[in-house]
């Protein structure tokens, strides 16, 4: 078992991409927070669209975003890395500035700026995590991605905060706030651009595997399951104590806020805490939390009204220690399962896993509900319990030649030409001497 590494901040600064980098990450987010929360009252307030037509609209960018995933994971695996993240951003800034164009009532060019929107939101985590996987290695790559969760929870919620502040302004508001939106993602792609950062393709003879990557079906298909907790405080639980608890709406905000909060303050602790143990290990564990959670949201929810709603924001806590844990430690062991020269394909396939679960979780939710909390939450709870087992019985395929001893893991052999004064093939503050996370995967 490894010893829990320390949190050394400029470190994690560098291993996270560099500070330019972590001011893209942060800016981004920002501006995320200032329009994504409202899109949907910015196509009913502002163009003066249905509620039903507006929401299949910002399903189907969603859904059509996916598509743009294989082909992220090709560019990925030609070697780009900054250039992508970039793009990611300047989908979006196009997507933003089609919205401000869209006249009201035309709800084909609504729909086509959500498809923009939708692309830049599915390629930009794919993009962000083989950056980082790139620059850092062992411990510091799995602390460095949930920094950058961390990071971007936080942005968001700020920027949440702000436009919650600006609505009310109205439909001007509305459009002030995606306009800002636009420059915040224009500033943002110019400084992940900056960095330069990129690889030579790698050659997969030199990776000691000439055959494909892992195919990884159980961890894929697990995954489209464990993601529907990043939906529960944000649908579940609302759906729950307003129209089973009859609850008053401000608990649902309550638990939203901590949720936010629990994140951005335990996300890298717990993920360094965790990380004495093997990735695979720890992802069946965030399994096993999330599935007792649910089972806890079951037992809160017999309480009926008066308790009921207290017993639900205790047992949130649980759910969202255990989305941690699930976050902290998914991405990390794809990136360890994927051999080099297919990393940025993998990556993108488990992306693709990711925005399938988040796209047909609501549907899910909001199906099972009205049969009651036994349906709802013992559907989840043994959906999630299976998905662990999934988990902890799929073999590793080569996974042992992806974990780099502690110094090798400094040294980055693909040419790298790093905008915060990085030289080809230079020594990287990966690993830092630290031991790979746990004994395996």
């Amino acid at each position: 078992m490894a010893t829990t590494p320390k949190i050394r901040p400029r470190a994690l600064v560098r291993a996270s991409g560099g500070p330019r980098y972590v001011v893209a990450l942060a800016v981004d987010a920002l501006g995320t927070g200032l329009l994504r929360p409202f899109l949907l009252l910015y196509g009913v307030t502002v163009l003066r669209l249905s509620a039903p037509a507006t929401g299949i609209a910002m399903t189907a960018g969603v859904v059509v975003g996916l598509v743009c995933m294989p082909a992220v994971g090709r560019w990925l695996d030609r070697g780009a890395r900054s250039t992508v993240v970039a793009a990611s951003m300047l989908v979006r800034v196009l997507g933003v500035a089609l919205l401000l164009a869209t006249p009201a009532g035309h709800v084909w060019l609504f729909a086509t700026a959500a498809l923009f929107l939708g692309i830049g939101n599915q390629a930009w985590p794919a993009a962000h995590a083989a950056l980082v996987a790139t620059v850092a290695h062992g411990c510091e790559r799995d602390t460095a991605l949930a920094a950058g969760r961390a990071l971007r929870n936080a942005g968001m919620g700020a920027g949440a905060l702000l436009a919650t502040a600006c609505l009310a302004g109205g439909a001007t508001a509305l459009q002030a706030l995606a306009a800002v939106t636009g420059l915040a993602y224009l500033a943002a792609a110019t400084l992940a651009w900056s960095v330069h950062l990129h690889t030579h393709p790698a050659n997969p003879a030199e990776d000691g595997d000439d055959g494909p990557a892992p195919r990884m079906r159980a961890l894929l298909a697990a995954n489209v399951v464990y993601v529907f907790c990043l939906n529960v405080p944000e649908i579940a639980l609302p759906l729950i104590l307003v129209t089973q608890l009859h609850a008053s709406p401000v608990w649902s905000a309550a638990i939203f806020v901590a949720n936010t909060v629990l994140v951005v303050t335990l996300q890298v602790p717990v993920t360094v805490l965790m990380s004495r143990f093997s990735r695979r290990t720890v992802l069946v564990l965030a399994g096993v939390v999330l599935a007792a959670s649910y089972l806890g949201f079951l037992a809160a929810t017999s309480l009926g009204h008066g308790w009921g709603a207290p017993a639900v924001a205790f047992v949130s806590v649980v759910c969202t220690c255990g989305e941690i844990i699930y976050a902290g430690s998914a991405t990390a062991l794809v990136t360890v399962l994927a051999p080099t020269h297919a990393l940025g394909r993998a990556i993108a396939l488990f992306q693709l896993s990711t925005g399938f679960g988040l796209a047909v979780s609501p549907a899910v939710i909001t199906t099972l509900a009205p049969h009651g909390p036994a349906a709802l939450w013992g559907t989840l709870a043994t959906a999630t319990l299976l998905s662990a087992g999934a988990v902890a019985t799929e073999k590793d395929q080569g996974a042992a030649q992806q974990l780099m001893p502690p110094r090798a893991g400094m040294l980055v052999s693909s040419a790298i030409a790093f905008g915060d004064g990085l030289k080809q093939e230079e020594l990287l503050p990966g690993a830092g001497g630290e031991r790979p996370q746990g004994t395996g995967p």
